[in-house]
């Protein structure tokens, strides 16, 4: 499937211009389970409004939790929806940061995957993402806040 950049600036409409985001793993997890901001997120990503940058080690996360919460629901199954984000989501190669930035270092793949892909947003609940939101420019938004900024 054809990857829509969002670099055109020649686009008839900008309200249809594809926001990129990194999307943290509870965002998008939430998503799958609830209404609410997080689902919003993956139907625009779904529709196309939204394009998922993802790293290695973000896809493992994912497929880790996934795993876990399939443990615990094990009526739902999570494969599909993996192996479209793996398809259908913008693949960065990260770098290394020079310096632990977060907290939870762990958290620190997010903010490579941002920078690598050339976005500033990433979507987040996460305090130790929060707390670093201005690193290198990078915004970090709670879904809420995305939603209602970008997804009117």
């Amino acid at each position: 499937m054809a990857q829509k950049s969002g670099h055109h600036s020649s686009d008839k409409e900008d309200s249809h211009e594809t926001v990129r985001i990194v999307l943290d793993t509870n965002v998008f997890i939430s998503g799958i389970f609830f209404t609410g901001p997080p689902f919003t997120i993956l139907q625009a990503w779904e529709e196309e409004t939204v394009t998922l940058l993802i790293s290695p080690p973000i896809l493992e996360e994912y497929q880790r939790v996934a795993a876990e919460i399939s443990k615990q629901f094990p009526g739902i199954d999570l494969t599909t929806i993996l192996q479209l984000i793996d398809s259908k989501a913008e693949h960065v190669r990260p770098t290394k940061l020079p310096s632990p930035v977060c907290d939870d270092p762990d958290d620190d793949k997010f903010l490579v995957a941002a920078l690598a892909g050339k976005t500033q947003l990433i979507v987040s609940g996460d305090k130790a993402l929060l707390r670093v939101a201005g690193y290198q420019g990078l915004r970090v938004l709670r879904p809420r806040t995305f939603v209602d900024e970008y997804l009117p």
